[in-house]
């Protein structure tokens, strides 16, 4: 009876969720509708065949393939210039190639930088290492505060504070993840064995003895491999705080949607997937030989 009370009531409380996940769904979509926010725009379809007619041709393929007398006239006739387009667009990759670079030292200096000054976060806040409250408490509700902020609001904090460039975007990016590597670090402590850290504390080994004998060794796997995922998030997202000035790949992710450059925005955007799937990939192997 006590099985199948429990069942009925795992039951009973999944079906409430859900229906009140359906209605805050059906209101989410009545509201829209009501204010006429769902509406499509004017020919969806022309322009979504439009679009996706322009990203089937990446522009990376006019440096091998392009024109080399491209004519540009005006209504009426008149010439009013030329370029060679496979000149053009080897020169636009080549800037793609620094802002591509510029993408992965933000993303890797802003997530080494998180992960040092979270390191000492994420101890104070594991409950199983009892930190004095006075310290835990504030170090919990700091990492809690820098995770809720997004990395692009931090981003445009930061650009009004250092101005434009790559160093708004390395700080922008250490602190919000400063608060998801502290909660990881904490979280990998807090599932240790305490009976190893017992057993050195027991020997008469002080705290510092403790940490880098028992406590270090044993978290130091999940805490390269948690640096890792972080990392390769923040190469994600240090291209989208190229949108508001730190510089990379966002900047010309910027520019191709501003001039409705779907060409050139779907070449970076094949260069943005390439950088991801290779680091996943190798962050991947890595992860797989420390576990």
């Amino acid at each position: 009876m006590t099985r199948l009370g429990g069942r009925r009531g795992f039951a009973a409380l999944g079906l409430a969720l859900f229906m009140a996940y359906a209605a805050l769904v059906a209101l989410c979509i009545a509201t829209l509708a009501a204010s006429g926010d769902l509406s499509l725009g004017r020919q969806p379809w022309a322009n979504l065949g439009k679009t996706l007619g322009e990203f089937a041709h990446p522009s990376f393929l006019d440096a091998w393939f392009g024109p080399e007398r491209l004519e540009y006239r005006s209504s009426d006739g008149t010439l009013l210039r030329v370029e060679n387009r496979r000149e053009v667009e080897t020169q636009y990759l080549w800037a793609l190639a620094r802002a591509t670079w510029t993408t992965l030292q933000i993303a890797t200096l802003g997530s080494l930088l998180a992960a040092v000054l979270a390191l000492p976060l994420g101890l104070l806040a594991a409950r199983n290492l009892h930190a004095p409250a006075w310290l835990a408490a504030p170090a919990r509700g700091l990492l809690n505060g820098l995770r809720a902020v997004h990395t692009l609001v931090f981003g445009l904090v930061l650009v009004g504070i250092v101005g434009l460039g790559p160093t708004a975007g390395i700080l922008a990016i250490a602190l919000h993840s400063m608060g998801t590597c502290g909660k990881l670090y904490a979280e990998a402590v807090e599932t240790l064995d305490m009976a190893a850290v017992d057993a050195v504390r027991a020997t008469g080994a002080g705290p510092g003895q403790v940490f880098f004998n028992a406590v270090w060794p044993a978290v130091l796997p999940q805490f390269v491999s948690q640096h890792l995922y972080v990392w390769e998030y923040n190469i994600r997202d240090s291209t989208i705080l190229g949108l508001i000035g730190a510089g990379g790949l966002g900047l010309l992710i910027s520019e191709a949607t501003s001039l409705f450059q779907w060409d050139r925005l779907a070449t970076v955007l094949l260069v943005v997937v390439a950088l991801v799937v290779g680091f996943d990939a190798l962050s991947r192997r890595v992860r797989r030989a420390l576990l």
